[in-house]
């Protein structure tokens, strides 16, 4: 443990960086630091998710899409409202049995995937390098202004899915398809260690120098009956770089989809995790 912060948490407010479901994160130019969400916060991201996911074709254009992909004041907005109606109305309106097995599922994939990265991957390049420190108050953008804050992660430079946008956009595809390569030999470092992310999203991964880095531990499990069914479904995707996102970043480089599909393909199966994960 550090016997107090790094300079740059106390010294300036953090800048709000982004925010998943069960959290929001605030950073510094080196250190990022992260602000928990109550469960109700968490049910109502949820509730919130599921409506708008049933609206998305009602919305005009790609404003849905939008909304879903990247939160934005309205979402926070309107998450409040949802937050504070679920005070006066009745449970059974605001927490069905759908919403209820879908909070229990991420609080408990939540729980168990951090609780696997403390033990497997703490000092590994697997992940952004933590530090702890005795409780500091720091300055934050937003709400609710301040927080107290005992430790910190390295911050990353960029997700992976930005990573390859930029470099599309600059046509610089042979390091686009090295940063590929990379995203799946990190994939099999973590079944080496016995751990296989359930939530293998390129937005979920993040760039620190020339390592590639899993930003979100929740999606982490070991159970093999989970992994199979997984794998059950990679499958049977016949181009798991439209599954990734990367369709629109790749339309105009056929070889370099097909190249990818067929690595992603020879790797993503049963047989070939079963070869690497440990004991077997």
């Amino acid at each position: 443990m550090l016997p107090h912060a790094p300079e740059e948490l106390t010294g300036a407010k953090l800048r709000r960086l982004g925010e998943g479901i069960g959290k929001v994160v605030y950073a510094s130019d080196h250190w990022v630091v992260k602000r928990e969400r109550s469960p109700s916060a968490i049910v109502a991201l949820i509730v919130l998710w599921r409506i708008l996911r049933r609206l998305e074709r009602l919305l005009p254009g790609d404003a849905g899409l939008r909304l879903l992909e990247k939160p934005s004041r309205q979402i926070r907005f309107l998450r409040v409202l949802m937050q504070a109606s679920m005070a006066v109305l009745p449970k059974t309106v605001w927490f069905p049995t759908h919403i209820r097995q879908a909070w229990t599922l991420y609080h408990r994939r939540t729980v168990r995937g951090e609780r696997l990265a403390q033990t497997r991957l703490a000092g590994t390049s697997l992940i952004p390098e933590g530090v702890a420190f005795p409780p500091t108050r720091v300055k934050v953008g937003g709400w609710p202004g301040w927080l107290t804050v005992s430790e910190a992660t390295e911050r990353v430079e960029a997700t992976l899915d930005r990573k390859l946008a930029a470099l599309a956009r600059t046509g610089n595809f042979g390091e686009l398809e090295q940063w590929l390569e990379r995203f799946l030999d990190l994939r099999q470092s973590g079944w080496r260690l016995g751990l296989f992310s359930m939530d293998a999203h390129l937005k979920n991964f993040g760039i620190i120098g020339d390592r590639i880095v899993l930003l979100d531990t929740g999606g982490l499990t070991n159970r093999w009956r989970e992994i199979e069914n997984r794998l059950v479904f990679e499958e049977v995707v016949t181009q798991p770089h439209i599954q990734l996102g990367l369709g629109p970043l790749l339309a105009g480089r056929p070889e370099i989809a097909n190249r990818f599909d067929a690595r992603w393909k020879a790797i993503v199966n049963r047989t070939f995790v079963r070869r690497l994960w440990p004991g077997e």
